[in-house]
């Protein structure tokens, strides 16, 4: 009694993965090209100094920025005004970065070597507000040989809280004496 087992000789099937391919064709490109690449930037931060500086001691002389919401005021030394910008539509950031690439070239002539600020920010500052500021204060574009470089102004950059009360400048228009 034997008996005979047919193998019955299927074949195989084949699979057909072109649809597939098809779809990983066109996605892949679409979701490579939606793909937002960001940059991310660390900046350094300092703590500002806790020692009051006197005007006749060997301590080095504080640059301050003090930004509220309607002006940006310079103080130099600590505390001294030295020169406000203000303006109605929001702060003046273009005139700030003039002033300041002239106070460096005019540190760099008197030969005070000063790359520091203190930014004392009012508590309703908005966060755009500070890093414009930041980017201002820190570095201006410069035209060296027909190429536009980030030149350097006052990279270390500390915070602080404002003053409630900004001291008033002085009545000259000469905009403050170092």
């Amino acid at each position: 009694m034997l008996k005979h087992r047919r193998r019955q000789h299927s074949e195989e099937a084949e699979l057909d993965i072109t649809s597939f391919m098809n779809l990983m064709i066109v996605l892949v490109p679409v979701l490579l090209l939606s793909l937002v690449f960001s940059q991310v930037r660390i900046l350094n931060l300092q703590l500002p100094l806790l020692t009051e500086a006197s005007a006749d001691s060997d301590e080095p002389k504080l640059l301050e920025l003090v930004v509220t919401p309607t002006t940006l005021q310079l103080n130099y030394p600590s505390g001294v005004p030295l020169k406000q910008f203000s303006r109605d539509d929001g702060h003046d950031f273009a005139a700030l970065s003039g002033y300041l690439r002239d106070l460096k070239m005019t540190f760099q002539q008197q030969q005070i070597d000063k790359s520091d600020i203190v930014l004392l920010l009012a508590p309703d500052i908005d966060y755009q507000t500070i890093v414009t500021t930041m980017d201002t204060v820190r570095s201006y574009d410069a035209v060296v040989a027909a190429n536009v470089v980030p030149a350097e102004l006052f990279p270390q950059i500390s915070f602080g809280d404002a003053p409630s009360v900004l001291p008033q400048l002085a009545t000259s228009d000469d905009g403050g004496n170092l």
